[in-house]
């Protein structure tokens, strides 16, 4: 199984469904949607904020919300 790659950006548009557009440190911007724990504890992400983010090698233009940095 090959492992995600962490990556960090911020969130430019908030989309419906628990969804974001993030646009990452290199200018790539990616879709989004949160990870299971953050929904569960109910952690709110607002356009501006900075995340950390897990990509699956084989589709750089999805990604999975694992944190949120202040």
């Amino acid at each position: 199984m090959e492992e995600p790659l962490t990556v960090e950006g911020h969130i430019t548009v908030v989309l419906p469904g628990t969804m974001f557009r993030v646009k990452l440190d290199n200018q790539h911007e990616v879709l989004a949607h949160i990870c299971g724990k953050m929904r569960k504890r109910f952690v709110r992400l607002t356009a501006g904020d900075r995340v950390k983010m897990e990509m699956s090698p084989y589709d750089l233009s999805k990604a999975r919300i694992v944190y949120r940095l202040r």
